[in-house]
Formats: C-alpha cells, sequence, structure tokens
C-alpha cells in the first residue's frame, strides 16, 4: 500500500500548477516571430551605415547610405572609400542595377545577385530582407533558449514551407525575451549544414525603436572571414516617392 500525505499532494500541485502558468506564458514560436519582426517593419527606412570585410590577407570599409520601402525596393549610395565614391545599387522588384559615376554609366546585373554575396561582403540582399518575413516562408518551433549579446533568448528553429522561395534549408534564430530582438541566426544549406551565423550587439534607441546597430556575418567554414555592419542611424516610416527607385533617378541620387 502506498500512503501519500497531504503535504505531498499539496507540493505536487503547486508544482503542477506551476508548469501550466509556465507553458501559458510563454509565448508560440509565430507569436514570437510576428513581434521581432514587427520591429523591423516600415513603410520605409533610411539608414546610414558602415561596413568591414575581412578577409586573411586584407580588411575593406565602406560607409553607405540607404533607402529602402517595404521588401521590393531599395538603394544603397556608398560614401567611401573616395574610389567608391557615389557608387549605387539599386533593388527593383526583381531587377538589380549599378551606377557607375566614374563612366556615367548604369549596368542591370543579374537578379542572382539577390542570393549572393552583396557588395563583396558575407551578406546576400535575401539575408537582410527576408528576416522580416520568416512566419510567411517558414514554419517554427520553439526548440531551446540560449544567452546571446548578455540577453536570454527563444531559440527558435525554423523550416521552410512547401510553397516558399527561399534559399535556405533551415535556420535557427535567437529573440530576446525583452524587447524581441533577432540577436543570432544560424543559417542552414539542404543538406542541413550551417553555412554562416550571424550575430547582432549593441542595442540602442534609433530611430525611435530599440535595435541591434552592430551584427557581425560569419561564414562556418571561411576562416579569418567576416562581414560587420554597425548602424549609426536609422529614420522609418518616411515618405519617398516610387520615382526614387528607378534606374533613371539613379545618377540624381546623392547622400
Amino acid at each position: 500500500m502506498i500512503i501519500v500525505s497531504i503535504k505531498n499532494i499539496q507540493f505536487l500541485g503547486i508544482v503542477l500548477l506551476g508548469s501550466i502558468a509556465l507553458s501559458m506564458n510563454t509565448p508560440t514560436a509565430d507569436t514570437i516571430l510576428a513581434r521581432a519582426e514587427q520591429k523591423l517593419k516600415s513603410s520605409s527606412v533610411i539608414s546610414t551605415m558602415s561596413i568591414t570585410i575581412k578577409r586573411p590577407r586584407w580588411t575593406k570599409n565602406m560607409h553607405l547610405k540607404t533607402w529602402s520601402k517595404g521588401t521590393e525596393y531599395a538603394v544603397a549610395y556608398v560614401m567611401g572609400p573616395d574610389k567608391d565614391k557615389g557608387t549605387v545599387y539599386l533593388k527593383a522588384k526583381s531587377n538589380v542595377y549599378n551606377y557607375l559615376p566614374k563612366i556615367r554609366k548604369t549596368v542591370k546585373l543579374p537578379a542572382a545577385l539577390l542570393s549572393q554575396n552583396w557588395m563583396g561582403t558575407d551578406m546576400s540582399t535575401d539575408d537582410l530582407v527576408k528576416l522580416t518575413r520568416l512566419t510567411k516562408d517558414y514554419s517554427a518551433v520553439v526548440t531551446g533558449s540560449q544567452t546571446v549579446s548578455t540577453r536570454e533568448c527563444y531559440e527558435i528553429t525554423l523550416t521552410p514551407r512547401v510553397d516558399a522561395d527561399v534559399l535556405w534549408g533551415k535556420l535557427v534564430t535567437y529573440i530576446d525575451k525583452k524587447d524581441y530582438i533577432q540577436l543570432k541566426t544560424v543559417f542552414y544549406d539542404e543538406d542541413l549544414e550551417p553555412v554562416n551565423t550571424m550575430v547582432a550587439s549593441k542595442i540602442k534607441s534609433m530611430g525611435g525603436k530599440i535595435l541591434a546597430s552592430k551584427m557581425v556575418m560569419t561564414p562556418t567554414d571561411k576562416p579569418g572571414h567576416s562581414t560587420t555592419v554597425v548602424y549609426s542611424n536609422m529614420a522609418f516610416n518616411k515618405a519617398i516617392s516610387s520615382t526614387f527607385f528607378t534606374k533613371a533617378n539613379m545618377a540624381n541620387i546623392k547622400p
């Protein structure tokens, strides 16, 4: 005969209620992603940034001003170094153009560049743009937690939806539990091998939003390679004419 005391029953009840409360207080993966995406979404974004590309034998620094409208339109103006100053990149839906000021010529680039390394960095345009549409392209599950950049984060594993047009076979992203900022993402190929890891830090207020101002992308199998992006300022929801994001306007763009 097993005898259970009243105190043990009370203790078990408290543990059970605590577990239920904990599960009720933990949001679903889709809810966490939606809150994180909402911080990045805007009708438009204007930003200035510095990019540092590191390779085993050299380092390159660039300064850019960028404009974007939704996920379909984006412009990047190179402010430095001097030899590249005035170069403009335009993404208009599936079209990509490059304006070269020294020869005053605009060149249409292959659309495949959207999924390839952008301006010699370790990042693609898709890496940055599609971080705002994870709930649309992936099925998500909370698979754990981890401390990233001194913040406690939800670990969320994402697998592509059947009809999603995405490059990666899987993503594991870490979103902090306080401000719902994406602080780390590991990108996996179709064979589910890790390819790149992006870590964000230096959280501050920019344009009225609490965001990470620094991102470092590190390839898994390329020792000594990395790309660091540091935003100095950002402005959201500013009115930008659609004619700004046209091939005809590229030569007129100034920081």
